[in-house]
């Protein structure tokens, strides 16, 4: 790989919640362009060169015929979020061609596909998004990391709790989307003002 290519990069969605708050799964939310938030990610994370493409989805589940996105329908309701990240890491592991991965959860549809590439392009083990002086989504992790993850070998009850202990980069970006949270009604409104207000 060339000093200034981005390493493959592959894409897992995490919407298998039954968004209680949202009053039904957020991945079948949608934004007022008609888009579910699930169409969404999967759009973003398409375009800044993800691929395979895997969604953890609600138990039972359709195949939501997004392109190229693979469903992952999770085993069981009431499973956690890191056990559910566990089950998208052994299932997108299957694929032995990309070196990074970017975890987008569902409920963060307004990111930008550059903010992905620049998160993928960054060096260390884990990249997590900066704006505004806060953390958000998605973390892009390297394929060693998402390893050490399956394996258990590192300590922690989340995703957040085990980045503490590895080699893992602030990248500042200009994106607001990456800590409009909308999982709810309400957030969702307030994340598309001010999404268009900062853009």
């Amino acid at each position: 790989m060339g000093r200034d290519e981005t390493p493959k990069l592959a894409g897992l969605i995490l919407a298998g919640g039954e968004g209680s708050r949202f009053g039904g799964p957020k991945a079948w939310a949608r934004l007022p362009d008609g888009r579910s938030f699930l169409e969404a990610c999967a759009m973003t994370l398409r375009e800044a060169g993800a691929s395979p493409l895997v969604a953890n989805l609600p138990p039972g589940s359709a195949d939501p015929g997004i392109e190229g996105l693979q469903a992952l329908p999770l085993p069981e309701r009431g499973l956690d979020m890191f056990t559910s990240l566990l089950i998208g890491f052994r299932c997108i592991s299957g694929d032995p061609n990309w070196r990074k991965l970017a975890v987008l959860p569902v409920d963060h549809p307004l990111v930008r596909p550059a903010t992905v590439r620049k998160l993928a392009a960054a060096r260390g083990a884990a990249a997590v998004p900066c704006y505004d002086a806060k953390h958000g989504h998605p973390v892009c992790l390297s394929r060693g990391l998402v390893d050490q993850l399956k394996l258990g070998e590192l300590e922690g009850r989340n995703l957040r709790e085990a980045l503490r202990s590895v080699a893992r980069v602030d990248v500042r970006v200009g994106d607001p989307g990456v800590i409009a949270n909308c999982n709810t009604p309400a957030a969702l409104s307030e994340a598309l003002r001010t999404v268009h207000r900062r853009s």
